[in-house]
């Protein structure tokens, strides 16, 4: 199926390992000009991207920087992915709301949700000129905070809403607004050491292996597994694309199943 991207340009927040970086690749694949922004560049992104920023997505400077960058080396944003998100995994509790500081709720809400705000202003005027497209990659936890670390499925929520307040503005401007809303992906978040995965089985002192293995069984996922970045990058990809034309405003949940009701 050709997507009609060849030739777009696409700015991936993110975009240096799991989900974004799976993003980036399939981008470049169908001729797409990533520009891929992450903390720390990695090998992988450099390979796929044409031009790659490191930035504190976390700050409104480093988010509205990036922008400019973009428009520099490319010459303009067709496309915005704002996939950054979840956070160090070191400075997040796993308890409750009186237990957790107040500080984790901002710098959650800082990546998870004003990231993409800072980033979407920027970029905006641009995206509206071209008749662009943005997918926000929330999650799942939006709709099910339990088991995610505190205030992460909040902003999710919030970053959710804000999609779609987008989409309600800009669509009669040619602008599509979409959100894809991920169960558990097979990423460092949960395969790395000291990572939240990690936390998690830690906490139920199980392997992190019995963990993953475990999951989809105790989460109820009707395929049985969990999702792969590749599946998340491919339903980001066809949503930028003009084959989605009439798609707007929608959150687009890719969990196996996990969810059972919308």
């Amino acid at each position: 199926m050709d997507l009609g991207l060849n030739g777009k340009t696409a700015l991936v927040t993110g975009a240096s390992r799991g989900i974004g970086l799976a993003v980036a690749q399939t981008l470049a694949a169908e001729g797409v000009r990533v520009v891929g922004v992450a903390r720390t560049i990695t090998p992988e992104l450099e390979k796929v991207a044409a031009a790659t920023v490191a930035a504190d997505l976390s700050t409104r400077e480093g988010a509205e920087g990036v922008v400019d960058a973009a428009i520099s080396e490319v010459g303009g944003i067709d496309l915005l992915v704002n996939n950054v998100g979840a956070g160090d995994a070191s400075g997040m509790s796993l308890g409750g709301v009186l237990d957790v500081p107040v500080e984790q709720w901002e710098s959650v809400f800082a990546l998870n949700l004003f990231s993409a705000l800072w980033t979407t202003r920027a970029a905006l005027p641009g995206i509206v000129e071209r008749k662009g497209a943005i997918v926000n990659v929330s999650s799942v936890n939006a709709r099910m905070p339990t088991g995610s670390p505190m205030a992460y499925g909040e902003a999710k929520a919030a970053l959710t809403m804000f999609s779609k307040r987008l989409s309600e503005e800009f669509a009669p401007q040619g602008v599509r607004v979409n959100t894809v809303s991920p169960g558990v992906v097979g990423t460092s978040l949960w395969k790395d050491p000291g990572s939240f995965g990690a936390k998690i089985a830690e906490s139920y002192g199980v392997s992190q292996d019995d963990l993953l293995q475990g999951l989809p069984g105790q989460l109820g996922t009707a395929s049985g597994r969990i999702s792969e970045p590749e599946e998340v990058a491919d339903l980001v990809a066809f949503l930028l694309s003009d084959r989605a034309a009439n798609i707007h405003g929608a959150d687009h949940v890719i969990d196996g199943g996990t969810l059972k009701f919308a």
